[in-house]
């Protein structure tokens, strides 16, 4: 969410491949602790946007971290060109 994805379709296509069951899960507990909200985007029910609360985009330097030490101390770790702004 930090890179602009909003629907599930868009979490599905990551190149992590993460089965949907996985992935329910996942934005599931996640809304429960606060950390996203989600919404209808169109007429269909199941359709859902998920936005970072401000409790969900305060983590945003935690992150940060975590992928710099995963860069410097993992080998074979990249960080792909459309998550370099992060």
């Amino acid at each position: 969410m930090f890179f602009g994805k909003q629907r599930f379709e868009e979490f599905l296509e990551s190149p992590e491949g993460i089965s949907t069951n996985i992935l329910a899960n996942r934005l599931k507990l996640l809304e429960e602790a606060g950390l996203v909200t989600k919404q209808p985007y169109s007429n269909h029910s199941r359709r859902m946007n998920y936005q970072l609360t401000e409790k969900g985009k305060s983590l945003r330097p935690v992150i940060k971290v975590i992928t710099a030490w995963g860069l410097k101390h993992i080998p074979n770790t990249q960080t792909p060109d459309r998550l370099k702004p992060f």
